[in-house]
């Protein structure tokens, strides 16, 4: 656990983010070596099934994941407030709620998984391995929600370093069971699904045992845990509109899907590997915005606005940095990223197209990020809610949709940075109001003077 309510807002800020961002490269690691087994060894045809997966299963998980995101801001304005009796009953409470959010999605996606793939007309070729690998997920869904609960519990508390070595775990774990289970067992894309499950179960359970030795404040037992009902309706408040935003995002996932499945299996299969490459690219960005709302939730809980704003403009300073050097780096070497998951010259072709354009502006990315950021750490997300869903909805999904009717596929990777400098501009505009601070859940007799 670390105050962060104290120190340069520089330093704090990458020394957080920094194991959260290797912690967070470790993770991504799972879908990367998945990825490069399924389309090295199996082919192209699963490639581009794993990757039609990812959408659907995204979409059933977001409007939790968003929900507990309040919880987790709640935690780190508590943490802040120094009331570690608050931080206790809403860790239980996210917890509870996790649990049985878990089985009710496990249910939904094994009941309408092939329904799904149909609607959104997925070549018939792909439909069953895309089922049998999206099925296997879902099966796995209570610990992937228990290990997503437990890594957001500790960075409201300050903690980005513990996380960080389970994730490592977690990764090797996935690496070695991937090899295992396609190369020497041949389960083919049901054994790439059984070792991201395997994987996050073990770490999961290494992390229970860890956090009930090693921690004061965190722990798990088999006491029944306190459902809080008023903590639960804040974090609500605060998590609803990420909920439904992350829902939204994921259907608006569908949607450019649908659009891309248009095209057939070799751009679906460079889709899905530009996209991986994508995800890692856009990381240090992600991982220095939600390294700041962390850092604007203790200090909001502690009344240091000040300190708020000096924070904001050290993350978009760094990463602004970073963004232009990764995207050098992306026009550099896309191609050979890209070769990293498949041999297939037509595959590579689109899927440097994708990389080069999208990667020319992943500094209005990380800018909109940063700002959202400070929103988020405040408990501000529903105005940021209606500029993603604009953005999204109203400009990336419209404009993919016709332009692809003009220029094939580039048409759709062109959408993606016209959509990000709307929402760049409506998360500033938004900013500037100042009326974000309003958001903030602790009041003054929340607050403990130690």
């Amino acid at each position: 656990m670390k105050d962060l309510t104290k120190g340069n807002e520089f330093n704090i800020i990458f020394r957080f983010a920094v194991p959260m961002l290797i912690g967070n490269l470790f993770q991504q690691i799972y879908s990367i070596i998945d990825s490069i087994i399924v389309g090295q060894v199996i082919g192209k045809d699963a490639l581009a099934a794993v990757g039609a997966s990812f959408p659907i299963s995204y979409t059933l998980i977001a409007f939790v994941i968003g929900i507990g995101s309040g919880g987790t801001i709640i935690i780190s304005q508590y943490f802040g407030a120094k009331n570690i009796l608050k931080v206790r009953q809403m860790i239980d409470t996210m917890l509870i709620f996790m649990f049985l959010s878990a089985i009710v999605v496990t249910a939904v996606g094994l009941i309408f998984s092939r329904d799904i793939f149909i609607l959104l007309q997925l070549p018939p070729e792909l439909i069953d391995s895309a089922v049998t690998y999206l099925n296997i997920f879902f099966i796995g869904s209570i610990t992937m929600f228990g290990f997503n609960a437990t890594i957001s519990i500790l960075r409201g508390l300050g903690d980005s370093i513990t996380p960080l070595y389970f994730l490592m775990l977690a990764a090797f774990l996935n690496i070695v069971l991937d090899l295992t289970f396609v190369l020497v067992f041949h389960w083919g894309i049901a054994g790439v699904a059984w070792a991201t499950v395997l994987a996050q179960g073990i770490a999961f359970i290494a992390n229970v045992l860890y956090l009930n030795k090693s921690n004061k404040v965190f722990k798990i037992t088999l006491q029944i845990p306190t459902f809080n009902r008023n903590l639960f309706l804040k974090s609500v408040k605060i998590g609803l509109p990420t909920g439904f935003q992350q829902t939204f995002v994921a259907l608006g996932m569908v949607a450019i899907m649908g659009i891309v499945n248009g095209f057939g299996t070799d751009v679906i299969a460079a889709y899905t590997a530009a996209g991986r490459i994508d995800t890692i690219a856009s990381m240090p960005a992600m991982s220095l915005a939600t390294a700041l709302s962390m850092f604007v939730g203790q200090n909001a809980g502690a009344n240091r606005f000040d300190r708020i704003r000096r924070g904001l403009i050290s993350t978009i300073i760094m990463s602004g940095i970073v963004s232009i050097t990764v995207s050098i780096a992306a026009w550099a070497f896309g191609a050979q990223l890209i070769g990293m998951f498949t041999s297939e010259p037509e595959v590579i072709r689109i899927g440097t197209q994708y990389l080069v354009i999208v990667s020319s502006f992943y500094i209005l990315f990380s800018t909109m990020f940063s700002i959202t950021g400070v929103m988020r750490g405040a408990g501000a997300t529903l105005i940021p809610m209606f500029i993603t869903l604009f953005s999204l909805w109203i400009i990336r999904i419209p404009i993919a949709y016709f332009l692809s009717d003009i220029f094939g596929s580039k048409g759709i990777w062109w959408a993606i940075p016209v959509a990000w400098l709307f929402g760049m501009i409506g998360t500033s505009i938004y900013y500037k109001t100042g009326k974000w601070r309003s958001a903030v859940v602790v009041t003054n007799k929340d607050r403990i003077e130690i």
